[in-house]
């Protein structure tokens, strides 16, 4: 085989991993939005598991690449809210060493991602000794998306809910005003656009801020009674 020839073909296959991955992680998304923001939730269980089962599926078709592990983390997460307490405490700890691992392998995949969601995780969490939950490091991961990418909608909405909740009001509302007007994502836009409102919301409401109902359900799910 010509050197050309072998290069052509090197390139072809490349571009066609790129779409594949592609293809296969704007679809999870797109299921994944659909099951968190429209299915009832008696019907979340199973959409769950059907769609952690296709991103199990991706993550060892694509080892090496950091977005199937960061969607591999994000359904475990989301689908806590669906399991007992021990199996959702087994569940976010899962997702926390997934998110760590998709970091190690690409820090800046899907703008930052990563951190984002490691950094939710962090402080929506109960701390030692029932699970990780840490303030510190919640911030730092923030911080890190931030640097990424800033003008994110994600980085900046997260960030300020977890501001608002350690009463940093005024910084919370910096962060708020700009997710509430960043660009959405066209591969993400109803989840984006869900997020915007969300963040207009924040604003209204700044002045009392209540902690959001997903760490309530994190903090039910996780609390003594329910694993002692």
């Amino acid at each position: 085989m010509k050197k050309t020839t072998f290069v052509a073909l090197l390139l072809l296959t490349t571009h066609c991993f790129a779409n594949d991955i592609k293809t296969s992680l704007a679809s999870i998304e797109s299921q994944w939005a659909i099951i968190y923001y429209k299915t009832p939730k008696v019907q979340q269980e199973k959409a769950y598991q059907q769609l952690l089962d296709q991103a199990n599926s991706l993550a060892l078709q694509f080892p090496k690449a950091a977005e199937p592990l960061f969607w591999q983390a994000v359904i475990k997460a989301t689908y806590a809210d669906q399991q007992d307490g021990l199996s959702a405490l087994k569940a976010i700890n899962e997702a926390r060493d997934l998110l760590t691992q998709a970091i190690t392998i690409d820090s800046k995949a899907m703008e930052g991602s990563a951190y984002v969601t490691l950094g939710t995780l962090y402080y929506m969490v109960p701390g030692w000794p029932i699970a990780f939950g840490d303030n510190n490091k919640a911030r730092k991961m923030f911080q890190a998306a931030l640097k990424i990418n800033p003008n994110g909608i994600d980085a900046n909405y997260f960030y300020g809910e977890f501001l608002a909740s350690v009463n940093e009001l005024k910084e919370a509302q910096k962060y708020f005003e700009i997710a509430s007007k960043a660009p959405t994502r066209n591969e993400q836009n109803y989840a984006d656009n869900k997020l915007k409102e969300e963040a207009t919301m924040a604003l209204k409401n700044i002045n009392t801020r209540k902690i959001s109902h997903v760490k309530k359900m994190f903090l039910s799910l996780l609390n003594s009674d329910k694993i002692n």
